[in-house]
């Protein structure tokens, strides 16, 4: 099994960042002599404890966060749970369980700041896209919602139909994975703008553009990016990634370059992303 590449010591952006940024996905990774990785896992990521993020927090500037149980911890959301109790009211979390978990490991979980449930087509140890419908109805009555993992673009056109029946809020993460390669003109593209633009009840993120990116500083990505934006910029929030697990062989990305190059795509839809948006949905009240 693969040991991925640790994440770079982080640095300040060189864009202003509006006061309040919400990083909206960012993973914990151990300690493993804490938190145990799965068996049958997908990848080893080396340690990436929350000391490690709340100094990238204090870099970058990010007010609250949103842990997304990470694919090494499997079903063992206790990892995400922690780092949420430690921030305390500036963090909120996406768990991984399996399609038969009980009702009162989910009122733990939301009792914990869990606020929704990621199904993934790519990664082994977690629940598939299949298991959205019997998922869907259990988390409905706490108000969470759902993150698609995909592994290949594609799958939205299967999904589009569930998608939009869906009882709750649907969040097609890194761009539903659409490519660079791809272009704003492909036909799976084409279904994510369609769902954006016909559906309230489903959001994108843009996140990771550099695994979806042909060209090394990630330009291709731009038109993607500007294409969600234009299509529902109330429905589109951002996220670190860090610390950037499943890469193997590098570069692993600068996320004060990142943040840079998000600021700089989303122009004046800035603080509705980074901001207004996330907020909205996973810190509603506050």
């Amino acid at each position: 099994m693969r040991t991925c590449l640790p994440p770079r010591p982080p640095r300040r952006p060189g864009r202003t960042v509006p006061t309040g940024l919400i990083d909206a996905h960012c993973h914990i990774v151990g300690p493993a002599d804490r938190f145990a990785l799965a068996q049958g896992r997908a990848y080893t990521a080396p340690d990436a404890p929350l000391e490690q993020y709340l100094a990238l927090r204090e870099a970058l500037g990010i007010s609250r966060s949103v842990v997304v149980q990470p694919g090494a911890h499997g079903f063992d959301n206790a990892v995400t749970l922690d780092a949420i109790a430690r921030m305390g009211e500036s963090a909120r979390g996406i768990a991984v369980v399996p399609l038969d978990v009980s009702e009162g490991v989910l009122a733990d979980y939301d009792a914990g700041g869990i606020r929704g449930v990621r199904l993934s087509s790519m990664l082994r140890g977690a629940s598939g896209t299949e298991g959205m419908q019997q998922l869907a109805h259990k988390i409905a009555p706490r108000g969470w919602h759902i993150l698609f993992h995909l592994h290949d673009a594609d799958e939205i056109l299967e999904l589009e139909k569930a998608i939009r029946a869906s009882p709750v809020p649907i969040m097609l993460d890194h761009m539903a994975r659409t490519t660079g390669d791809m272009g704003p003109g492909s036909a799976a593209f084409g279904c994510l703008l369609r769902l954006l633009e016909d559906c309230d009840h489903v959001w994108t993120k843009i996140c990771s553009w550099y695994r979806l990116s042909s060209r090394p500083d990630w330009t291709d990505m731009a038109p993607l990016a500007q294409a969600v934006l234009d299509t529902a910029p109330d429905r589109v929030v951002w996220g670190s990634n860090w610390p950037h697990v499943m890469l193997f062989d590098g570069p692993v990305p600068d996320d004060a370059a990142l943040l840079d190059q998000a600021i700089d795509w989303f122009g004046p839809h800035a603080r509705q992303v980074l901001v207004d948006n996330p907020a909205r949905l996973y810190f509603p009240g506050d």
